[in-house]
């Protein structure tokens, strides 16, 4: 064991000899999803640092403290401020930067609470010559110090995109569930719902042509939605009217999603495609791109292209990935080997 003098000493020389030693191990991020790649200079004793990053509402380090053939230790490590304590469930693990990237280490940690001033210290056996340090997130919350107060952080509510003023809000929300002078009806698969050819017009492009237009829908004061539910369907008016609720927007999300292409709402499309980035992960993110694909959301595409082929993932999900190959357009496998080929020249 190192006397505290001799390992400041050490520490001090070795810093010293690799001032610039910490911009080697820059942190990338999508979605949850945070990965140091990291090739430091070994020596006796080593203290290492990644550039901070940004997760949600803090700022994050690792750092890296190891004795050669003795131990190693990994310490993930938040920036507390505004008495915003987090709360959070995640999977970190040691990879091999070679080719077949190995995992050498892999922790999974629930509900914890990094107080002010705190951190997570993960203790790990030695470590090869070039390694990634691979975190992702399975849930964040915000809590005060002790560890009450807590709220989510994931889900980003969805009103927070809509922005809306309460008052106005209200009253148009009264309109629709206390069915004030409807004049149109939507009949979805299984039921129908009152509303205001007024407010559809004003949301949606397509609905306003059927109005403008002599269409059946101005005639017969009807607009048929058969290949939603009633429920996703309301889900649908809700969120015209600015009236949903988290819970359902979550649940009717792909279905939204669909809606909004086919009535050409761009908030909607916006909305859902940042959700569905918010939340992927490796059960999920094939049918995502997919989505990104159908309904043209180059974020979402961006994101998921970024997951599983800069970040690795589509070594989790070799059997599934392959038959995914199989069944989708062509276009986007190109897509996908433009962007392995992107990350391969960039390494």
């Amino acid at each position: 064991m190192l006397q505290p003098n001799r390992r400041r000493r050490i520490d001090q020389e070795v810093l010293s000899r690799n001032k610039d030693e910490h911009s080697r191990c820059k942190v990338e991020t999508t979605c949850r999803l945070a990965q140091a790649h990291c090739a430091p200079n070994f020596d006796d004793y080593y203290s290492y640092r990644s550039d901070p990053f940004i997760m949600a509402i803090w700022k994050w380090k690792f750092s890296v403290d190891w004795i050669i053939r003795t131990a190693s230790c990994v310490t993930l490590s938040a920036k507390i401020r505004d008495k915003k304590v987090p709360i959070t469930s995640f999977v970190i693990r040691i990879i091999d930067s070679a080719k077949d990237r190995k995992v050498l280490a892999k922790l999974e940690v629930k509900d914890k609470l990094l107080k002010k001033g705190g951190r997570f210290d993960w203790r790990v056996g030695s470590l090869p010559a070039r390694f990634i340090i691979d975190l992702e997130f399975l849930d964040l919350k915000a809590s005060s110090p002790n560890g009450k107060d807590v709220c989510s952080i994931w889900p980003t509510k969805i009103m927070n995109h809509q922005k809306p003023n309460s008052g106005v809000l209200e009253s148009v929300g009264r309109m629709l569930t206390e069915k004030i002078h409807t004049d149109v009806t939507i009949n979805a698969s299984d039921g129908s719902i009152g509303a205001h050819r007024a407010v559809l017009a004003a949301r949606s492009p397509v609905f306003h042509g059927m109005f403008k237009h002599n269409l059946k829908e101005k005639d017969d004061s009807t607009i048929n939605i058969s290949d939603m539910s009633i429920e996703s369907c309301q889900a649908f008016i809700n969120y015209l009217y600015g009236v949903i609720e988290d819970e359902e927007f979550f649940k009717h999300r792909l279905e939204l999603l669909h809606a909004a292409d086919k009535y050409d709402i761009c908030d909607l499309r916006d909305v859902c495609s940042e959700s569905l980035a918010e939340d992927m992960d490796s059960s999920n993110v094939l049918e995502r791109l997919q989505d990104s694909y159908l309904y043209q959301l180059p974020k979402l595409k961006h994101h998921c292209m970024q997951y599983l082929v800069k970040f690795g993932r589509i070594f989790d999900i070799k059997d599934d990935f392959n038959a995914f190959l199989q069944t989708v357009d062509k276009d986007l496998v190109i897509q996908l080997l433009g962007e392995a080929l992107s990350v391969c020249k960039g390494s």
